[in-house]
């Protein structure tokens, strides 16, 4: 790569750098502070959060505060870091990753998003859709650097591995967080009861539940005992799944299973690309946009609309996209697709490039 005049060298925190996305924002051009030492002897955590930096100033040890997700941020308490990076001279780059708040009331979110365009922060979108919907939202479209996703699964990784062989018709997998924009249960429910081949498996892999997945009519249980009465369900959970815990997961599986209610764009859609998974998934946010970059080097997914009709028939439209994807998954190649690997690893680079120039103030 060629080193961008100005960015090499810089000092980068990403608050927080545990998500995939993150952690593959690695480059000669500048340095990842998240989990090193600084000079007052304390390590910068993985998930760092606003609090933490401010009780580590002043900011004259980092040159760029890189934003991923903001939700879980106290407004007052963002407002003075970005005080403080103002005083220090710190850069502060935005990718917005979402267009509506994970967690919390759409009205804080959005203060949150003006907040940050009020202060003239540098943004990075996903897709350009994400960038007109946030235009909506801002009343005003932000100056953002459009840079793609890629890859979850970096090639390299993946160099030695192919997918595991198996006789069973087909392996499906689901992950992740349990999320209001995910309807696991229903999924769950649909597929033990639409496939019905004894050999074919789905592989739940979870993230640690919190309390709130049980108070309140939280439907951790019913999962839970849903997945219980089939012997086909295998059950995982995790802390935080790792890179090589899904990986792994994806490589023993033939499809995955994307059931989101709403989203901007999905890092397991991009999973399914690296793997070779055929994705069911639900059109929704600017996914359709993720597929079309990639269209004719990766399989389109079995679509599902939820963003249309009444939410009582989403289970019949999502059993309809499950049988289509049972039936196309007996004639598709399982083999992971090193051309396609081989164009993510160029892709990866162009990313890299991209954010050293944001990162040096180039928007």
């Amino acid at each position: 790569m060629t080193a961008v005049p100005g960015a090499e060298g810089l000092r980068v925190v990403h608050l927080p750098a545990r998500t995939p996305y993150a952690w593959k924002l690695q480059s000669r051009d500048f340095r990842i502070l998240n989990g090193t030492e600084i000079h007052s002897g304390d390590t910068v955590p993985a998930a760092v959060d606003a609090a933490w930096l401010l009780e580590h100033g002043p900011l004259t040890w980092l040159d760029v505060l890189h934003l991923h997700h903001i939700d879980f941020e106290d407004t007052a308490t963002l407002e003075r870091l970005l005080d403080e990076c103002l005083t220090h001279g710190v850069t502060v780059v935005f990718t917005a990753h979402d267009t509506r708040p994970m967690v919390g009331a759409v009205e804080d979110f959005t203060a949150r998003l003006r907040m940050l365009h009020a202060a003239e922060v540098s943004w990075v979108c996903l897709t350009e859709g994400s960038v007109a919907t946030l235009a909506e939202v801002l009343g005003q479209r932000p100056q953002a650097a459009v840079i793609p996703h890629g890859y979850v699964a970096a090639p390299e990784s993946l160099a030695d591995l192919e997918r595991e062989s198996s006789n069973a018709t087909g392996r499906y997998l689901m992950f992740g967080a349990s999320r209001a924009s995910r309807d696991q249960l229903s999924t769950l429910t649909n597929w033990s009861l639409g496939i019905t081949d004894p050999h074919s498996t789905l592989h739940l892999l979870l993230r640690a539940f919190s309390p709130a997945d049980f108070a309140d009519g939280g439907r951790a249980p019913l999962l839970l005992e849903t997945a219980r009465r089939d012997p086909r369900i295998r059950l995982t959970m995790r802390p935080y799944p790792t890179d090589e815990e899904v990986v792994r997961a994806g490589l023993a599986s033939d499809a995955l299973l994307l059931p989101y209610l709403w989203g901007s764009h999905s890092g397991q859609l991009e999973l399914a690309f690296d793997l070779n998974l055929l994705p069911v998934c639900s059109l929704t946010g600017h996914l359709p946009e993720q597929y079309e970059r990639h269209k004719g080097l990766v399989a389109e997914p079995e679509w599902f609309d939820w963003s249309q009709g009444h939410p009582n028939l989403f289970g019949e439209k999502f059993l309809s996209a499950l049988e289509k994807a049972a039936a196309r998954l007996a004639s598709r190649p399982r083999r992971l697709d090193r051309e396609f690997l081989d164009y993510r690893a160029q892709e990866h680079r162009t990313i890299l490039h991209r954010y050293a120039h944001v990162y040096g103030g180039d928007r």
